[in-house]
């Protein structure tokens, strides 16, 4: 495994560079005030191909893997858009794209990915529920068979996207859960449209991620034919860990990058500030220190996320570096983020530093698409062979 910097790695790197220039913080703010989709961000993605960077390219792709869409991701974040971005990436190009590559029928590739490559389709998953949160096996959106449809009702929360996307990946499960020998029997994927009067979405009015917005969602007598299953019926769940792992792996490319930012924007600050005897505030050691320890751990993050997704590429076991990764650079995107609103003092609470939208946005990242609690039960019981905690 080696983790030196391709050429073709440092082009796409630089590509992406030099695209943020267009959207960097001050369209991040903008977008931020406004409550606003990034819609010009994400058009000039897809025009560039950097949605479709893991579409293969038969399907309009440019065929590279999950460490070239971390690589992507970090530059966004880290070119001002913060962990935010992750968000997108993981909306279409993992819910819709890595789901239909890795488990779609030939018919269901032709038909979304080259949409999703191009941005022309946008996606959204429909998962937790009020009443199961992380534990998702414990979901109780039902999807009844008659004849060569479903009819599916049941409750989704934080549902992210659901407003700009056109199809959803429905999860719901086809055997209620009492009638399987094992929890992750009997959840099937679905793919719907988000327009379908059968489904209906409430907006949750939250801390951040103003650019994301978030709903419950309420199924109906929603009526799907049975060839908008992804795979076979009941198989679901595993599946879905694949998107699941992806998705964190994502997530953790955004954190890096948006502790990246951080960095940079407290310590641009600290050399400029100047209080006392004439010298900037970044030569004390308390200013240095936490910044210097916070990056050093987004670094080992980084290296770790990198791990994970090459494993992920070579289709091999990468649960527990994914979640080693996001676990450590959630914790540390966050303090760092923390402490560069410390160092920039009353400057740090102003919108125009920037730092405040990073710092609301990165927390949800601690609790989500995973907790760190949930993280922690998982590294117990698979790394350490202790006993199942919940």
């Amino acid at each position: 495994m080696n983790f030196s910097i391709t050429e073709e790695q440092r082009m796409l790197k630089e590509g992406v560079r030099k695209l943020v220039q267009d959207f960097g913080l001050e369209y991040w703010r903008e977008k931020d005030d406004k409550h606003e989709f990034v819609h010009e961000l994400w058009n000039a993605l897809g025009e560039n191909g950097y949605i479709g960077v893991m579409i293969p390219e038969k399907y309009g792709g440019v065929g590279l893997g999950l460490v070239e869409m971390a690589m992507v991701i970090e530059e966004l974040a880290k070119g001002g858009a913060g962990s935010t971005v992750a968000q997108l990436f993981m909306l279409t190009p993992v819910f819709g794209g890595v789901t239909i590559e890795l488990h779609g029928n030939e018919e269901q590739k032709q038909e979304y990915l080259p949409k999703i490559a191009s941005g022309e389709l946008n996606f959204c998953m429909a998962l937790t529920e009020p009443n199961a949160g992380s534990n998702s096996l414990e979901i109780s959106t039902f999807a009844e068979k008659k004849d060569e449809h479903y009819i599916i009702n049941g409750q989704k929360i934080w549902i992210s996207g659901v407003d700009v996307a056109q199809k959803m990946l429905l999860v719901a499960r086809t055997t209620k859960k009492e009638d399987v020998k094992r929890k992750t029997d009997g959840i099937t994927l679905f793919l719907v449209d988000c327009d379908d009067p059968a489904i209906t979405a409430q907006p949750i009015e939250k801390v951040g991620t103003h650019c994301v917005r978030s709903d419950t969602v309420f199924i109906e007598n929603l009526k799907v034919h049975k060839d908008n299953i992804i795979g076979e019926e009941g198989r679901g769940w595993n599946y879905l860990l694949d998107t699941l792992n992806a998705e964190r792996i994502v997530t953790t490319a955004g954190l890096i990058g948006t502790g990246q930012l951080a960095t940079k924007l407290a310590v641009n600050y600290a050399n400029e500030r100047v209080v006392f005897n004439n010298r900037p505030i970044g030569v004390y050691q308390g200013i240095q220190f936490p910044l210097a320890k916070y990056s050093a751990e987004l670094q080992v993050a980084q290296l770790m996320n990198y791990k994970a997704a090459w494993l992920y590429d070579q289709l091999l076991p990468n649960g527990s570096e994914a979640n080693t990764a996001k676990l450590i650079a959630g914790d540390a995107a966050f303090q760092v983020c923390d402490r560069a609103m410390q160092v920039m003092g009353g400057y740090g609470y102003a919108k125009e530093y920037h730092i405040e939208r990073l710092w609301r946005d990165v927390r949800l990242f601690k609790i989500a698409p995973v907790s760190e609690e949930m993280i922690l039960n998982f590294i117990a019981q698979h790394n350490l062979g202790l006993p199942r905690s919940y």
